[in-house]
């Protein structure tokens, strides 16, 4: 492959928003300074792209943005951008500015809009993982998994003062419509009792012979964290099921946290986490890569195409598993 030296490069956020996106648009931007490149960034995601909402950027452009969450850039998800005219109004916008490269912070569905126009007009891209869900392959850690899942504790944390006073069994529902990574890392962290995702798909009945093992331990509080993509349903049908059969021993009680998960300050590691990956994204560019998602394996850098990141899920630490179940028996 023929390298040319890349003098502009693009950044986005897409998709839902995750704490260190914006230490990584800054890591970014700084190291396209630091390799005399000129750093662009472009607002909504995929539509900032076809509605040519795209700036100059320097470095005291991200200046005070590395503990904030959310992203400066905002993000969307693109209807445009998945079709045809979406995709060429975007490339004539590319053509313009003349960007020799792009990256992309997001999930699933920015990289999947990355590979459908790479391959369309054989433009460099490079992805930065960035989603509360944990839910892409090729990384053990994506952006905003860290803040996300100490997010989800601090609230448990106060969720278990209360159940303890008022002798109360909390449903509590976690993100997580196709993964259960929040769920499972918080449970433990928090000490719930039990833990119900979408990976292992435990019918009712197993949840009614745990409550059932915990009255006859006189345990009058307990905490169920429920991802949202669980199997068995919603979180208000577990919780009306468990009132019908365990009324008489339970008060129940519903809380969904919903998106103050995906808000706040990031995390110290979500802050490292997501300046290296920026800074390895363009350096990714630099050296002629395409259609790669930058992430860590075993601490190190690694690069995965990024259609294997969207076909193959991330497996489940069946020893995690084990260790949610023997500490919270």
């Amino acid at each position: 492959m023929n390298q040319k030296k890349v003098r502009k490069i693009g950044v986005l956020t897409s998709g839902g928003d995750a704490p260190g996106m914006n230490a990584a648009i800054r890591a970014v931007v700084r190291t396209c300074v630091y390799n005399d490149i000129t750093p662009y960034g472009i607002r909504e995601g995929y539509d900032g792209l076809i509605n040519n909402d795209i700036y100059k950027m320097d470095a005291s452009s991200v200046k005070h943005i590395i503990h904030q969450g959310g992203t400066i850039l905002r993000s969307a998800r693109s209807k445009a951008f998945m079709t045809d005219e979406g995709r060429e109004k975007a490339w004539k916008n590319v053509e313009e500015i003349d960007f020799d490269g792009l990256v992309v912070i997001g999930g699933d569905g920015t990289f999947k809009g990355a590979m459908a126009f790479g391959a369309r007009y054989n433009f460099p891209i490079v992805g930065i993982p960035g989603t509360i869900d944990n839910d892409i392959f090729g990384t053990d850690q994506t952006v905003g998994f860290d803040t996300a899942t100490n997010t989800v504790v601090e609230a448990v944390d106060k969720i278990r003062d209360t159940a303890t006073s008022h002798s109360r069994l909390f449903f509590i529902e976690v993100m997580g419509r196709d993964a259960g990574f929040i769920a499972l890392n918080s449970g433990i962290a928090a000490g719930a009792e039990e833990i119900l995702i979408p990976e292992k798909n435990r019918n009712i009945n197993h949840l009614f012979e745990s409550l059932q093992q915990t009255s006859k331990r006189n345990k009058s509080s307990r905490l169920v964290i429920v991802a949202e993509g669980d199997k068995n349903g919603n979180v208000y049908d577990l919780e009306r099921q468990v009132q019908e059969r365990f009324g008489d021993r339970y008060e129940t009680k519903v809380t969904i946290l919903g998106h103050i998960q995906r808000g706040g300050r990031p995390t110290c590691a979500d802050r490292v986490l997501a300046s290296r990956l920026g800074v390895n994204a363009v350096e990714a560019l630099m050296e002629g890569q395409h259609y790669v998602m930058v992430g860590t394996r075993n601490k190190q850098i690694v690069y995965t195409n990024f259609e294997q990141a969207t076909k193959q899920n991330p497996e489940m630490d069946e020893k995690l598993l084990q260790v949610a179940h023997i500490v919270s028996s």
